[in-house]
């Protein structure tokens, strides 16, 4: 088993084992998408608590499978565990998630940041670079993620628009603040 379909069969033990086949099932035949909406409606039918590091994988699986948007609401209905997590997603936290202009990067020049998923340990927050179309919104898909400092005054990465999961990995993994991994489990140790 590679590592996405490990990552996918994981998502997926969230759920009962007959729910979490059907999931299952969708990455076999290459319906992720659909498996991504079974998933969430799962969760929330059964009001599964999850973890804030397993909502923010769930959120990072959703948009590099074109759902983020669509799923982004139920997915932050789904009831959280309430254990301490390395990460929380900020998806729909407007307190939190103010748009940022005027980078100094020439990447991100025209381009307008969203914050997406913050660390909870170093406070460095994982955006999404978007370009504002004629319409009056964001592009559809992100230009650009960007890590940025925990003040969000500056990029302290910044990837392509096909790389959600190693970005979202390297906010996790790369923190200053990391601590060991206690368990084979998806959290990793808080330290505040």
């Amino acid at each position: 088993m590679d590592e996405n379909t490990a990552l996918w069969h994981r998502i997926a033990d969230l759920l009962p084992d007959d729910a979490a086949q059907g999931v299952k099932d969708c990455w076999a035949i290459g319906e992720q998408e659909s498996g991504l909406g079974l998933l969430v409606e799962g969760l929330l039918a059964r009001q599964i608590p999850i973890s804030g590091t397993d909502r923010a994988q769930i959120s990072v699986l959703a948009e590099e499978w074109g759902e983020r948007e669509r799923l982004t609401p139920g997915l932050l209905r789904c009831p959280g565990d309430d254990a301490p997590a390395p990460v929380r997603l900020l998806d729909g936290e407007r307190d939190e998630a103010e748009v940022v202009t005027g980078w100094s990067e020439p990447e991100l020049a025209d381009l307008v940041l969203v914050p997406w998923i913050g660390c909870t340990r170093c406070g460095r927050i994982l955006l999404r670079a978007h370009r504002w179309e004629a319409w009056d919104d964001f592009s559809y898909l992100a230009e650009h993620y960007v890590i940025s400092t925990p003040d969000g005054d500056r990029a302290l990465r910044i990837l392509p628009q096909d790389a959600a999961g190693a970005a979202f990995a390297e906010l996790l993994h790369g923190c200053p603040q990391e601590t060991p991994q206690l368990s084979s489990g998806s959290s990793t140790a808080c330290q505040r």
